[in-house]
């Protein structure tokens, strides 16, 4: 499927969801009905149905209350939830952002893999703890912990879950997550901690935050911009329908690969790559740790064809903490924005990436 041909309805979706607010519900007979995404949120007298990432049904309840016909054991959820066990560090974070993350009980990356303060606080306290990797979990911790819930982007663990009467919601999607999706997931994840109210905060300032970035980049020059890397056997970028792409297009900059589609992180050939990369201005990898470009084409030659890697280029690397900084999306989106066009943001100090320089300044002292 083009990208491109894809692009414009996404922007006009996205045009109304900025425009709406955040009490854009559809009432109907005293229900109501969110839908963004693959996931959905249905308010009924009794319960909420529930739809993850994955397609699955679930029904929310009340602490107490009768479970609804039609949903088995592990499909239903009593609301709030006191304990989880999550997988992705944008959960992690977004739990955060609703001032609900004294829940979590488990994660499936070690204390000292944490950059943000509360994650450390949590595991130095003994209230968090670690599971196990996503593809050598321990069950066996996982029950001791005894979590309500765990929200997870592997529905492949669905199966030992429900044996174990865990339940699970998936937080994940086979396609990359379109821009709309990225900033309402927290209305569907604040429903099961009684958040809705900060959930509906978030999304209005990330919301605001998107209308102000429009709005100040409208009409000035478009940058050319790619974001992926090339690994040891594969390329890896982000396709035209995910949040990345969307983000560029709202900016006024153009994106590279928007016509690529698919799920986030997709391979390419790396002669695609290579050839788009000459026409790039900007150009985000997703290696954290980097010192500068000259480091980046030590572990990969190839990259020094690409326009970005030359000494008029701009390559930017995420710091460890950005990945786990969800809670402050309108402050990522901005600075993303800020990278676009320096001129719109003069004064913009980056705190979630960092521009690499031509050679690392050790070496660069050492020549002086």
């Amino acid at each position: 499927m083009n990208g491109r041909k894809i692009a414009l309805p996404l922007v006009l979706v996205l045009g109304v969801l900025l425009a709406a607010g955040c009490d854009d519900l559809m009432q109907s007979t005293g229900q109501s009905f969110i839908n963004f995404g693959d996931f959905a949120v249905h308010r009924k007298t009794e319960y909420s149905e529930m739809r993850d990432g994955a397609g699955r049904r679930l029904a929310l309840i009340p602490k107490g209350a009768p479970p609804p016909p039609g949903f088995g054991p592990t499909e239903v959820i009593e609301a709030p939830v006191g304990r989880v066990v999550a997988f992705g560090s944008f959960d992690v974070a977004i739990l955060h952002a609703l001032g609900a993350d004294e829940a979590i009980v488990g994660v499936v990356a070690p204390a000292e893999k944490w950059h943000v303060d509360y994650m450390k606080e949590g595991f130095a306290e003994g209230r968090i703890h670690y599971v196990g990797e996503p593809n050598a979990l321990d069950y066996e911790r996982i029950k001791v912990l005894k979590p309500d819930m765990v929200m997870t982007w592997d529905p492949s663990i669905v199966p030992m879950m429900n044996e174990m009467g865990i339940p699970v919601v998936v937080t994940s999607t086979p396609l990359a997550t379109c821009l709309a999706t990225y900033i309402r997931f927290v209305q569907f994840i604040s429903p099961f901690f009684g958040k809705e109210p900060e959930g509906d905060l978030f999304y209005a300032r990330v919301r605001d935050a998107l209308e102000d970035i429009r709005e100040k980049t409208r009409g000035h020059p478009k940058p050319n911009a790619m974001w992926g890397d090339i690994f040891e056997k594969r390329v890896l970028v982000e396709p035209g329908n995910s949040w990345v792409a969307e983000m560029v297009g709202l900016a006024q900059s153009d994106y590279l690969f928007d016509d690529v589609y698919g799920a986030s992180c997709i391979e390419i050939s790396m002669e695609r790559f290579i050839y788009s990369g000459r026409n790039a201005d900007i150009y985000f990898t997703y290696r954290a740790g980097l010192t500068s470009k000259a480091s980046m084409v030590l572990i990969n030659p190839l990259l020094a064809g690409i326009k970005p890697m030359s000494p008029a280029g701009r390559a930017y690397s995420p710091r460890p903490h950005y990945s786990q900084s969800a809670d402050r999306m309108d402050e990522i989106l901005t600075e993303i924005a800020a990278i676009l066009h320096p001129d719109v943001y003069p004064d913009h100090e980056l705190q979630f990436f960092v521009e690499l320089p031509n050679e690392d300044p050790l070496q660069t002292a050492q020549v002086n």
